[in-house]
């Protein structure tokens, strides 16, 4: 067996520097590994819903993490002079990530989600209402946010380089948004759907309208009922 020491690194992506004797630190090392578990969330729900809306969102975020990888090479500005994590720091990848996730799922909610009117509601069905569905945008907001400033509290980035992330997140956002809505509009979403790859795929359109799990909740619940009331007559 050789002798020779092999030089190791670590995996920089699960990789945090924070102060152990602080617990803000260690909040925020948590914090920075928000962006891997919405990705995780991206293939779950992708997979399992099939959903063409989760689908348009992973790739406006996933084109939004190429134009960071860009812009970090453009721009070169280095981290905080007491930098800890590799590569240029301008901007904020975890910033502009949050932002564009945060934004983009509280345009969603507030003006793409139509829930149906009580004229089509169902005994097992409860939409949320507006007032809820700003509710959970702001929770997303607050969230992002706090992501975005444990960058700066564990030296990863300056200021400037956090607010820039999320402007970029938000312009990325508004703009994916935009093109996604045109895309619906004049039907190339629903031509796609079409395909034969598509409907294999089973790939569907239904959270527009309905929340994830409700279809799968009025399923089983009138099975319940169903089943109920043949033992009703059973007995």
């Amino acid at each position: 067996m050789s002798d020779d020491v092999v030089a190791l690194t670590s995996f920089s992506l699960t990789h945090v520097h924070y102060d152990p004797a602080d617990p803000i630190s260690y909040l925020c090392a948590w914090l920075a590994l928000v962006p891997q578990g919405v990705c995780v969330m991206y293939v779950t729900l992708i997979w399992s819903t099939r959903e063409v809306e989760i689908v348009l969102l992973g790739a406006g975020q996933f084109a939004c993490e190429v134009l960071n990888f860009a812009l970090k090479r453009l721009i070169k500005e280095e981290r905080p002079p007491r930098m800890n994590g590799n590569g240029y720091g301008m901007p904020s990848s975890h910033a502009q990530f949050v932002t564009f996730f945060a934004v983009s799922m509280a345009l969603f909610l507030v003006f793409r989600h139509q829930p149906p009117g009580p004229e089509h509601r169902r005994r097992n069905h409860s939409p949320m209402t507006l007032l809820e569905r700003l509710f959970w945008s702001a929770v997303g907001l607050i969230g992002a946010f706090t992501v975005a400033w444990s960058r700066v509290y564990l030296n990863y980035h300056t200021e400037k380089q956090v607010l820039v992330g999320c402007t970029a997140g938000l312009v990325i956002a508004v703009a994916w948004f935009a093109v996604t809505s045109i895309l619906r509009r004049v039907g190339l979403v629903a031509w796609a759907m079409e395909i034969p790859l598509a409907r294999w795929l089973r790939v569907r359109d239904l959270v527009v309208e309905e929340d994830l799990c409700q279809a799968g909740w009025e399923k089983w619940d009138d099975r319940m009922t169903a089943l109920k009331a043949q033992d009703k007559k059973r007995s």
